[in-house]
């Protein structure tokens, strides 16, 4: 197994964790922004206000997005398996 493979696997990994954990980390991005944007608004500074929200938004995005999230780790997962007798040679 040569350098340029496993580049290829790991570049191939990293972008699949990207690409899954992507839409989760953008929700609590987005919600993290608008309950920062209450807060200074409304000049309430309680550390909760944003966890709680946050936590259950991720939560949320996690349930909804999981079946396609594990198509796209087993499809990674199933072109790893299939490429081994092309990586050893």
């Amino acid at each position: 197994m040569g350098v340029e493979n496993l580049k290829e696997i790991f570049l191939n990994f990293f972008m699949a964790i990207l690409i899954t954990a992507g839409p989760v980390l953008l929700v609590s991005l987005l919600v993290g922004l608008i309950i920062s944007f209450l807060q200074a608004v409304t000049q309430i500074q309680e550390f909760t206000l944003t966890f709680v929200p946050k936590i259950i938004a991720v939560f949320v995005c996690f349930y909804l997005m999981l079946p396609w999230m594990a198509r796209t780790l087993t499809q990674y997962t199933r072109e790893v398996i299939e490429n081994i007798p092309l990586y050893i040679k």
